[in-house]
Parts: C-alpha cells; sequence; structure tokens
C-alpha cells in the first residue's frame, strides 16, 4: 500500500489564520483562477516526500522524527510573495522571517535522515513558506501582481511551533485532505 506523505508544521493559531484569511480573500477577489489553500490546511511543508510504501513511512517515524529533539521556537510570518517570481506568480505564499533559521536546519536534520533511507534528496531546496494560493491561469494576472507588492512587507503575525507532523495527503477533486500519521512535540 502507498502513501502520498509529507513532513510539516501546521498552523492553528486562530488570530494568525485570520489575517492569513483576510489577505487570502483578498488575492481571491482579484478575479485570478486559482486554488486557495483551505484555512484548516495552513502549514510550512519541511519536506514533501510523496508516494511511499507504507514500510518506509514506519521507518521515516522510526529513523528520521522519534531522533528529532526540536525546541519550542516561534515563527514570524511576514511579506507575500510569489514563485517562480512576484511577476510570474504560480504559487503565492506568504514568508517567514524569524524563525527561518530554526526550520532551515530543521529541514536539513530532516533531509540527512530520509537520504539515510534511500529517499532522493530534494532537488528545490528549502524556502521556509507558507502556500497561501496556487494560480491557475493568467486572467487579472495585473491585480494580483499589485496585491503581492502591496503586501510583500505585510506582517501576518507570530506562532510557537508546538509539534512537526508526519502528514498523508489524499487527493480530491475538492482539494487535499490531510491526515496526522505521526507528530513529534517540541521540547
Amino acid at each position: 500500500m502507498h502513501l502520498r506523505v509529507f513532513i510539516a508544521i501546521d498552523v492553528e493559531d486562530p488570530l494568525l489564520v485570520r489575517e492569513l484569511d483576510k489577505v487570502k480573500d483578498l488575492i481571491v477577489s482579484t478575479g485570478v483562477p486559482m486554488k486557495p489553500v483551505e484555512s484548516h490546511n495552513y502549514h510550512i511543508t519541511l519536506r514533501f516526500i510523496g508516494e511511499v510504501d507504507r514500510g518506509l513511512v514506519d521507518e521515516i517515524v522510526e529513523t528520521v522524527l522519534k531522533p528529532l529533539d526540536v525546541w519550542k521556537f516561534r515563527i514570524h510570518f511576514k511579506g507575500l510573495d510569489a514563485f517562480p517570481g512576484p511577476y510570474r506568480p504560480r504559487v503565492v505564499w506568504v514568508g517567514v522571517d524569524e524563525g527561518a533559521e530554526e526550520l532551515t536546519t530543521l529541514w536539513s536534520r530532516i533531509e540527512k535522515g530520509l537520504r539515510r533511507l534511500g529517499v532522493k534528496p530534494d532537488s528545490k531546496g528549502f524556502e521556509p513558506h507558507l502556500t497561501i494560493a496556487r494560480v491557475k491561469g493568467t486572467r487579472n494576472l495585473r491585480a494580483l501582481v499589485r496585491l503581492i507588492e502591496q503586501y510583500s512587507d505585510y506582517d501576518f503575525g507570530w506562532m510557537k511551533v508546538e509539534s512537526i507532523r508526519l502528514k498523508k495527503s489524499t487527493l480530491t477533486r475538492s482539494g487535499p485532505i490531510y491526515e496526522t500519521l505521526y507528530e513529534v512535540k517540541t521540547l
């Protein structure tokens, strides 16, 4: 049996979710064809792993996640941007100001553990961010570009990192359904 999995930090702070929703609603109101991320699915992906055998999922828990000692830290979400760039947005995201160094260290430790298990390295590297929408077309793109510029330094707020989760992603017509398979609590 194969599972589609990733390792992430969920964003559940109600004040932060409200700020993210406010800006997401403005993004949607531009009329650009897109798939916004559902509020209950906000997260920072530390590592997308993809479709793997159930046995490998168990190995990831045992050899990568269980030994992962992580001290509590805070993340400051600041600024709106896009991949591959603000003038050709495909993925609209919120940046991480403070906490980016801790996230990068975590990513590096997870990446090393996965490599030991034979998981291919992540060729894209790691840019700490929270995806807010995926752009599906170019209609009204100028309005979205203006909004990204306008909110490039916007302060979304802070959150405490209290856990790292191994998530299962089930793709459906109405969007992905995420389920936590394993959780590492911060110290």
